[in-house]
């Protein structure tokens, strides 16, 4: 493993902590669901959770320092895998106070190991390709997580029936493989020991009205997507008629797609204006969701959704890389922790806005998003703006 650059070291970890997200967060909805949650209370509780994981990024960027940050993660997915082996316990107990508690754990847990990822990966290396790289893992190992559980589930294997708890299990079992990735890592000896700036990382933000207006981009971006895809597998499986398993696979299959239009739109496809390429990413989908919401059509807010799944991962480092690169070495791990609290704030609102739509209608959770979505494109073209026309990149 010595032979393996430290980047790729973490890399590796990662694409094993999203096995085993993919595949478990892909039935979460439903077995939930199964466990006797409606709607509504899953969407409230994910949201919780959500809520309570941005005061533990706030912690972490407060106290957790670089030179720990290997050891933190590395305690962090620990705790992971005790919480899940309970759920796992837990299934079909009607413990419902119990279940809210470990899922709320679970969310919070998820979100802190993804937060801390690309902060440890930058005390190596840090540039827009290593960026997408790291986010291309991610999305690419979540969507071999979803093809395990769309390949087994519902089948029967050595006598056993492969249900969403099973599904679980192999999610613990990839994860106990992450852990032991990271336990035998050299890459967090390579971390340097710098003194952290004792200035604030809002008063750092604020002076930039570069950073200010991306914080607004990224809060909106992710109430906007997290309000039609909050409870995506709730959404294909009530709404669009899907069997849990052609969902899975559905899913899946778009997802590799978009995977693979992340790595050309990476290497080949992007717009040398930046203008078209926001506008591919998210103007396509704001006239998708619009139409969606007038036609009030199954097959058309099919047709909508897919396009947003397909186009997600694509042109990360235009929509993203450039703004979190900006930023200095020193203020890294807590720049990405903040940058995380906001996003997440977003995604909670998002999902609760998706579970009170849910209950009124499908239309309607595209035609909320639409709304977000045509403010988020406007904030994206005023960055494009304010980076080519600012001097020196800093407009206070």
């Amino acid at each position: 493993m010595k032979k393996i650059k430290s980047e790729n070291q973490i890399l590796i970890m990662l694409a094993f902590f999203s096995i085993s997200m993919g595949l478990w967060e892909n039935f979460r909805q439903l077995w939930l669901q199964d466990n006797g949650f409606s709607a509504i209370d899953i969407s409230n509780i994910i949201s919780i959770g959500t809520l309570i994981s941005v005061l533990g990024i706030i912690f972490t960027g407060k106290y957790i320092k670089l030179k720990n940050l290997k050891a933190f993660v590395t305690c962090s997915l620990i705790l992971k895998f005790a919480n899940l082996l309970t759920l796992l316990i837990l299934n079909n107990t009607q413990n419902t106070l119990l279940i809210k508690t470990c899922i709320i754990i679970d969310v919070l847990t998820g979100y802190i190991i993804t937060t801390s990822i690309y902060p440890l990966i930058t005390t190596i290396i840090k540039n827009n390709t290593i960026y997408s790289k790291r986010k291309l893992t991610e999305y690419l190992f979540k969507d071999i997580g979803i093809f395990i559980g769309g390949l087994l589930i519902g089948r029967s294997i050595l006598g056993i029936l492969v249900d969403y708890n099973v599904c679980l299990f192999i999610s613990i079992i990839f994860l106990s493989i992450a852990i032991i990735f990271i336990l035998n890592m050299t890459a967090g000896t390579f971390i340097e020991n710098k003194e952290e700036h004792k200035n604030s990382m809002l008063k750092y933000i604020l002076k930039n009205k570069i950073q200010v207006t991306y914080m607004i981009y990224t809060f909106i971006g992710a109430t906007a997507f997290s309000t039609a895809l909050g409870l995506k597998m709730l959404t294909f499986t009530n709404y669009f008629k899907f069997t849990d398993s052609s969902a899975t696979n559905y899913l899946l299959i778009i997802g590799l797609i978009a995977d693979g239009i992340g790595i050309l739109a990476l290497k080949y496809l992007t717009p040398k204006n930046d203008y078209v390429t926001i506008t591919i990413k998210f103007g396509i989908r704001l006239l998708a969701y619009t139409i969606a919401f007038l036609a009030n059509n199954v097959i058309v807010s099919l047709i909508a959704v897919t396009w947003s799944i397909l186009i997600s991962t694509s042109y990360e480092n235009i929509c993203d890389g450039y703004y979190i690169n900006f930023v200095n070495n020193e203020y890294q791990f807590r720049y990405t922790n903040f940058r995380y609290v906001i996003k997440y704030i977003g995604d909670a609102i998002g999902i609760f806005l998706c579970g009170i739509m849910y209950e009124i209608g499908l239309r309607y959770m595209l035609g909320l998003s639409a709304i977000f979505l045509a403010l988020q494109i406007s904030l994206a073209y005023y960055l494009i703006y304010l980076r080519k026309n600012c001097k020196q990149h800093i407009c206070k």
